[in-house]
């Protein structure tokens, strides 16, 4: 709880100066504009769930034209292609008829293929209502393009965030406590290859990126990275993100202390309420057990000695934990009280409640020894409520003191 509440209140002391002078930096004057941003950044981050159908039919159509065109000229190339035959060699050519049926079998796969793409570029500009088929000069072709590049720049993002995640859980188990020395070789292992993989990858997403004039990344720069929304930013798929005002990183710091100013209010609220109840449950154990002890110091003083026992072990840091409660009253910012409040728990056994004496003459020094197969209904009926008011009363005492067999 000292932990809890010196973070939130130095949360409070600090953020608040550094909270000014970021707000300053940026030129807002209402806190209330970092909900707005955050709400435009959620809208814009639950834009990239999918993408529209839409740019996906168009994608789908322009690669199914590139593999058109792939397959029409490798058809053309093979229908181009001509044996001469001469005196010289026409007798190994009517001999080697394999050739022949090759030759023939690569034809007609050429021209299945070039059936097969024409159907699904077919098929496809039904669905888009296209009239006329697109060529390489045409506008959608290279809106499309884009698209398409745009796709293969998020995948390449998707493979660095992939190994960066993996790489810090393998960086946080090795960092556990716990963890033997050879599975540290283990994971610093990993970690080699992890990181070659990285690189690796990083190469691909900074070819993908340079094609879209996007800005690239280093390998030192991405390792360093430690949430998922610094990947987020970089999801920019229909719009350009960098000049809105959440995206710049001075912009993003402000919000992430004015939400946790604002979580720390919320804490100093909670903390006041569970300090106030840790006062109270000291005090009534305290008066309590002393109560007990009293209760029956001339009756039973076994017990009694047993519920002081009892009573030194419970408040043995008691006065530590008031203590650290004092320090905490003594910070800035501190808005709670050290008053003990009342309890609403005021059961028997409860700290709050009152005791009550248990006649110790009923209890028996062991238990209660089965009868006889002779006896008769009536005294099984006698033992069987004898029993029952011996466990009433053995669970009343429980309620009063859980040592009863401490020695």
């Amino acid at each position: 709880m000292e932990v809890y509440a010196n973070l939130a209140l130095d949360t409070l002391s600090n953020g608040r100066a550094t909270l000014d002078q970021l707000m300053d930096e940026l030129g807002v004057s209402d806190p209330a504009t970092f909900k707005l941003w955050l709400d435009e950044e959620r809208v814009y981050l639950k834009s990239l769930v999918c993408e529209p159908p839409e740019e996906t039919l168009q994608m789908e159509y322009w690669q199914r034209l590139v593999n058109l065109a792939a397959s029409r000229q490798d058809l053309e190339t093979i229908l181009s292609t001509w044996t001469i035959v001469t005196a010289q060699n026409v007798a190994p050519a009517w001999k080697d008829s394999s050739a022949t049926r090759k030759r023939e079998t690569t034809c007609r796969h050429a021209q299945e293929n070039y059936e097969k793409d024409l159907k699904a570029v077919q098929e496809l500009e039904g669905h888009l209502g296209v009239t006329r088929r697109w060529v390489p000069e045409d506008e959608e072709w290279q809106a499309a393009a884009r698209l398409v590049a745009n796709r293969k720049y998020q995948h390449a993002l998707d493979n660095v965030e992939r190994l960066v995640v993996s790489r810090i859980f393998e960086l946080s188990k090795m960092n556990q406590s716990g963890t033997g020395y050879k599975l540290r070789k283990h994971i610093g292992k990993a970690l080699q290859t992890r990181s070659a993989a990285i690189r690796a990858a990083l190469t691909q997403y900074n070819t993908a990126a340079k094609a879209l004039g996007r800005r690239t990344l280093e390998f030192d720069e991405v390792v360093k990275y430690a949430f998922l929304s610094d990947f987020d930013l970089l999801r920019d798929m229909r719009q350009d993100i960098s000049t809105r005002p959440w995206a710049l990183p001075a912009a993003r710091l402000a919000i992430n202390t004015y939400f946790k100013l604002c979580r720390a209010e919320e804490e100093v609220i909670r903390l006041n309420v569970e300090i106030r109840r840790v006062v109270t449950y000291l005090v009534d154990e305290d008066r309590y057990l002393r109560a007990c002890e009293a209760l029956y110091q001339d009756d039973n003083p076994i017990l009694a000695y047993q519920i002081s026992r009892y009573h030194t072990i419970r408040s043995r840091f008691t006065p530590l934990h008031l203590r650290s409660l004092e320090k905490i009253s003594r910070l800035s910012g501190f808005s709670g009280t050290l008053t003990p409040g009342v309890s609403v728990s005021c059961g028997l056994g409860d700290s709050a409640g009152v005791p009550q004496r248990v006649c110790m003459d009923a209890v028996p020094s062991s238990p209660p020894v089965a009868a006889d197969d002779g006896e008769d209904d009536a005294n099984e009926d006698a033992d069987e409520d004898h029993a029952s008011t011996l466990e009433e009363r053995y669970e009343a005492l429980q309620n009063i003191l859980s040592v009863t067999t401490d020695t």
